[in-house]
């Protein structure tokens, strides 16, 4: 399984996009989506013409699962149940301000280290 690694290129038109690199001559696994525990349709699983070992992985983002707050998103191997890649879209006014909050949060705390930094250097000069 370490040898598998699936990677996210995009989300685009309503779906989520990667890249599965396996090992060289191995039969890609069994790809299975999920989101609160209910299996997703139609994910795709396609080999990449020209990179072999490489296969195109694509899982729609049913528009029903698309409400206020966070969601979760599972991709995982649906033989041995291991974990594949996951994401999270987060949606919804309410939230929106609660993470402009944060940013600024972040941003006034990061202000306060930078001048203490600063003051730290300058004394240790003198």
């Amino acid at each position: 399984m370490s040898d598998i690694v699936l990677t996210k290129t995009r989300i685009h038109a309503g779906r989520w996009e990667g890249v599965l690199k396996l090992p060289q001559g191995a039969a890609p696994p069994r790809i299975a989506a999920s989101h609160l525990g209910q299996d997703l349709p139609g994910v795709e699983v396609a080999p990449i013409d020209d990179r072999p070992g490489r296969w195109r992985v694509t899982v729609p983002i049913p528009a029903e699962a698309l409400q206020d707050g966070v969601q979760s998103f599972v991709i995982r191997d649906s033989i041995d149940d291991g974990l594949l890649a996951q994401f999270t879209i987060v949606t919804g006014v309410p939230l929106e301000d609660d993470i402009r909050a944060e940013v600024d949060l972040l941003r006034a705390e990061l202000d306060l280290l930078k001048r203490a930094f600063r003051r730290h250097v300058a004394e240790g000069r003198g």
